[in-house]
């Protein structure tokens, strides 16, 4: 196993990244690469540079500008790392069903009028903002509807303030809802699994251990980076941002809300990278805590094969970035 500690330090590299299905997506400044699980053992790897906005355009340097760059960036990198796990999975799935079938005689005919899955994103970019949609709806509209109809019965709702912290508070309670329903599904369940490898692994690198099975089997599935504390940050600002800003008609409130998402986003960014080097001590502490338990229901115990496939994600992406990895002196 490699050993990067030799040619590079977590203070000059800041890596995160993303579960996949089946695998993990890591990224460093200015590369990523995704390692997927196959269904025969193997472990598939796609890695590519990025450059970042901010190396585009200045602005996107900028303080609170630059929170929601990187969001719409890793937004991106997202969809598209998990289309690629998806690609890779169908094709694993497609390979099965024809291998089924010729062993039950079935023809090549009958099993290639099927529809290919290739690198047809048409469906993936559909469910996206499909997503998008159900996001604003679910985590904007219905607490906003409930909200001014909580109004109706509770004057002490009417103040600007309350109204805002209620509203806030229903979508904590609905996003919290929304973790606990879509974790009992078992391909989310693998997916949060993954997640926790993806942490365990980025606390090895950043703790300077060797980047083994081992070693990343000791630390924790929480990381106080994470998108999960990331979103919980979001809400608590957005109960912030949204009082500065007083609307009475419906549609106006709405529409500030969404308008409005770019600076809740980057401010949420600001917040969360000043704390997390700092969780450990008094009031971060407690800054973080919301997220990092929010994460018991996201990133959960994974596999050492699961493991093994975030630390294959890691170590490609940082000898892209321009790290090369020595062999470890240490016994196998």
């Amino acid at each position: 196993m490699a050993d990067i500690r030799s040619t590079a330090s977590p203070e000059d590299i800041l890596v995160g990244g993303q579960a996949v299905i089946e695998g993990v997506m890591m990224r460093t400044p200015r590369a990523y690469a995704v390692a997927v699980r196959r269904m025969d053992g193997s472990i598939e790897v796609k890695k590519e540079p990025v450059r970042r906005l901010s190396e585009r355009c200045r602005i996107f340097s900028w303080r609170v500008i630059r929170g929601f760059a990187v969001l719409v960036q890793s937004l991106a990198l997202g969809f598209k790392t998990l289309n690629y796990s998806v690609n890779v999975s169908i094709q694993d799935l497609d390979a099965q069903e024809a291998a089924k079938a010729d062993k039950n005689g079935v023809s090549e005919k009958t099993t290639a009028g099927k529809k290919k899955s290739g690198n047809n994103t048409l469906p993936i970019v559909t469910s996206v903002i499909l997503g998008v949609a159900a996001a604003i709806v679910l985590f904007i509209l219905l607490p906003l509807g409930l909200t001014i109809l909580l109004k109706e019965y509770f004057a002490v709702v009417e103040n600007w303030v309350v109204f805002n912290l209620v509203d806030g508070v229903i979508r904590v309670v609905i996003f919290f809802a929304y973790l606990m329903a879509i974790s009992r599904l078992k391909d989310i369940q693998r997916v949060f699994e993954y997640h926790g490898a993806e942490h365990k692994v980025v606390h090895a690198w950043e703790d300077g251990a060797e980047l083994t099975v081992e070693n990343a089997r000791l630390r924790r599935t929480e990381h106080p980076r994470c998108g999960t504390s990331f979103l919980m940050f979001v809400m608590i600002i957005s109960i912030l941002v949204f009082s500065l800003f007083k609307f009475h008609a419906f549609w106006a409130i709405f529409l500030s809300r969404v308008i409005l998402i770019p600076v809740v986003s980057g401010l949420s960014y600001e917040l969360i990278r000043i704390s997390a080097p700092r969780c450990k001590k008094g009031f971060f502490r407690l800054l973080v805590l919301p997220g990092l338990a929010l994460q018991r229901i996201t990133a959960k115990e994974p596999s050492d094969d699961q493991l093994e496939v975030a630390i294959r994600a890691l170590c490609e992406s940082l000898e892209l970035e321009g790290v090369t990895p020595r062999e470890s002196t240490s016994a196998a």
